[in-house]
């Protein structure tokens, strides 16, 4: 069997051709440090990795939107922050109008300082963050979460976003607090109950915020602590509103200022001297209040001071809206302790996510990274071989019959 030298000499320049592109492809690989830069230059590695730098984006993107989180939770946090101040300047406020020396005039003046501060507060609740977002919407719903609504019954303040709270994942946190939550939710007197001086008392009758003695004994009911003066001897009876029966063992019972009063699983503790036919009125709890109500209630009772100075009906006023005052900074500090948790699991987890992305990308490295050693040592190994083989190509192409024929 013959072999044409033009065959031959195809298949050496075919070899040569194929060294030749082999060596480029690894001065590529070498150019680029990459080992894997097509599927077909390994197809398990290429499909591993890909998988590798889709966990990498998905890691990048928790990231990002950890930090857009973390910026929204410090805003809120130091909103809840000057909350806390407001509050402290209308408590201390509230403590000033009980001075015994004060008047008219200065009840007034400490009125108008309360409804300043109370303005500052209802513009910080209505506080958006550097995206726009309001930090106590809630789920969203407007963008001004709290209104001032203005009617018949008075103005007071009303929440328009939508109820609800964001729940904090392994990966993501809540942007903004649900501030019907955190204004809109002050539990009224102690929580279970209130007192309330008729205004039509005329003597010095003023009470504590009272307290649950006994759960067990709750009615629900309401009540009225009447007083009345029987031979010279002023007698106070408690009556069972709801029913209209007086309660036993309190009908008639002599009255003696500081004496807990304590019936169907109540106790209350009364100060000063009524007059007889003055009353007050012991209400259940059947919703919340708020921050802001507490505020403007103290201002109506503070302005209905037009002559003279301190009266029962305000100390009692002022009493029980600082005890709502206080039940509202508790809301507010808790929801500033729960800011306060979110940016320590934020750390977390950026914490983790960084982990995350490292891992990633030393598995993608692994998987496409080019060896520079192993790669530099291919590479000359191949250049020698192609310089040999050219060589060869070089003296086997001189070896030709015609070069001996005369």
């Amino acid at each position: 069997m013959r072999v044409a030298t033009a065959n031959s000499y195809d298949s050496i320049v075919n070899t040569l051709n194929k060294r030749q592109a082999e060596l480029s492809a690894q001065q590529d690989r070498i150019a680029t440090g990459k080992r894997v830069q097509r599927a077909s230059d390994d197809p398990v590695a290429a499909v591993m990795a890909e998988a590798a730098q889709n966990r990498l984006s998905r890691a990048q993107v928790d990231q990002r939107a950890v930090e857009a989180s973390r910026t929204s939770l410090r805003q809120a946090e130091s909103a809840l922050g000057n909350v806390g101040e407001l509050i402290q300047d209308v408590r201390e406020l509230f403590l000033k109008a009980g001075n015994a020396t004060y008047g008219s005039r200065e009840f007034q003046s400490i009125a108008q300082e309360i409804e300043g501060l109370r303005e500052r507060l209802l513009g910080v609740a209505n506080q958006k963050d550097s995206a726009g977002r309001t930090l106590f919407g809630g789920l969203g719903g407007t963008t001004t979460p709290f209104v001032e609504a203005y009617g018949p019954g008075g103005s007071g303040v009303r929440f328009d976003g939508q109820r609800g709270q964001e729940a904090a994942g392994n990966n993501n946190l809540p942007h903004t607090f649900d501030g019907e939550v955190v204004f809109m939710r002050v539990p009224p007197g102690n929580g279970s109950f209130t007192l309330d001086l008729a205004a039509s008392n005329t003597g010095g009758l003023r009470s504590d915020v009272g307290r649950v003695s006994n759960p067990s004994a709750l009615t629900g009911h309401a009540y009225s602590v009447s007083f009345a003066s029987v031979a010279g001897s002023l007698q106070y009876t408690v009556t069972n509103t709801t029913t209209g029966t007086p309660v036993t063992g309190h009908s008639g019972v002599p009255y003696v200022a500081g004496a807990a009063l304590e019936f169907d699983g109540l106790s209350i503790t009364l100060q000063g001297t009524p007059a007889a036919g003055d009353s007050l009125a012991v209400n259940p709890v059947t919703g919340p209040t708020d921050i802001f109500k507490v505020m403007q209630d103290a201002v109506t009772a503070l302005r209905s001071v037009t002559s003279g100075g301190q009266t029962a009906q305000l100390t009692h006023a002022l009493g029980r809206a600082l005890t709502e005052l206080d039940a509202g900074h508790d809301r507010v500090l808790a929801a500033r302790s729960q800011a306060g948790e979110w940016l320590n699991r934020a750390d977390a987890i950026e914490d983790l996510l960084a982990g995350r992305q490292v891992d990633h990308k030393a598995e993608k490295s692994r998987l496409e990274d080019l060896d520079m050693v192993q790669g530099i040592s291919d590479f000359q190994s191949q250049q020698v071989g192609l310089q040999a083989a050219l060589q060869s190509y070089a003296s086997v192409q001189k070896l030709s019959l015609f070069q001996y024929v005369n």
